[in-house]
This record gives C-alpha cells, sequence and structure tokens, in this order.
C-alpha cells in the first residue's frame, strides 16, 4: 500500500527525435495535485485504489475504511512504508487490517511502487492537462483499464 501524487506540473521523459532537429517538448507549471491511494495484491493483480486531495491520517482513514468495507471478510496485511500518517496515532486500523512497516528508505521493496512509476509514465510523462479535472479523470481511466494481469506483471516480486 502506498500514495503517489499526481499533478499539473509537466513531467518530462526521454523521447526519440530526427537527427539534427530540435526537440520541443510543451510544459506546463503549477502545483495542484491529488494522490492515489493505492493496495495491491502482487500476486493476483488485484487493485484497490482511491482518489485523495491530501497525504494525511484523515485521508488514511478513509482508505482504511473503505478497503474494509470492500473486503470485510478478508485478512489484509498491508505493507507500507513510515510516512507519519502510516504511523499515526489518529490512525483507526479496521480489525481485519494489519500494517507491516518497510525498513527507512527502501522503496523498491514496496510492490506498489512499481504500479506508480508505470502509471505515470503512460499518463503524465511529457503531456499537459488543461486541470486537475482532466488529469484526475485520465488517471481513473487508466486505472481502470489496467487488467490484474499487467497489475501482477508489475508487481510481482520474483
Amino acid at each position: 500500500m502506498d500514495e503517489a501524487r499526481f499533478g499539473t506540473h509537466s513531467k518530462i521523459g526521454h523521447g526519440w527525435f530526427p537527427t539534427g532537429s530540435r526537440s520541443c517538448v510543451n510544459m506546463k507549471l503549477g502545483f495542484k495535485n491529488f494522490y492515489v491511494y493505492g493496495a495491491v495484491e502482487p500476486s493476483t493483480g488485484e487493485l484497490f485504489s482511491l482518489i485523495l486531495p491530501e497525504a494525511n491520517s484523515d485521508w488514511m482513514n478513509l482508505f482504511l475504511r473503505e478497503l474494509y468495507q470492500n473486503y470485510p471478510n478478508d485478512k489484509i496485511v498491508l505493507v507500507v512504508d513510515g510516512a507519519g500518517w502510516h504511523k499515526s496515532k489518529r490512525l483507526v486500523i479496521p480489525r481485519n487490517i494489519e500494517l507491516m512497516y518497510l525498513p527507512p528508505y527502501t522503496p523498491e521493496m514496496n510492490p506498489v511502487e512499481r504500479l506508480w512509476l508505470y502509471i505515470k509514465s503512460k499518463t503524465i510523462r511529457n503531456k499537459i492537462y488543461d486541470s486537475l479535472e482532466e488529469l484526475e479523470q485520465t488517471i481513473c481511466d487508466f486505472i481502470n483499464s489496467i487488467s490484474a494481469n499487467t497489475v501482477a506483471s508489475i508487481c510481482s516480486i520474483s
């Protein structure tokens, strides 16, 4: 489980251009953003995600509550990093959810981190969105279109 920030600030990536021509990539500066909270089951590719305005304890509580409501009969172990809102005393952790903390500075150990990179490479790299709402819709559509097999192949741990 982790959160990823998506915003209107352009993300420049690599590209191929004809020899001798100058590459031109439009950019948009801005600091409007939202967060995608997501939990993935790496072996099956099952993904549960919410788009929320901020990353903090209140929104983490909402995510946990929604996760519980969608999987009330499952035992869930969420692997999380050491973000303050993951360790907050204000967290209300449902009875079927357990948090397991990663060692500090080890994002590569969290399978969902690879999913964020994949989503960003397909949705925001070298693209400009006129509004935060347009970006949010694009992210929603993309997440809804990803197959469980694709998620599993991206997030699986060998």
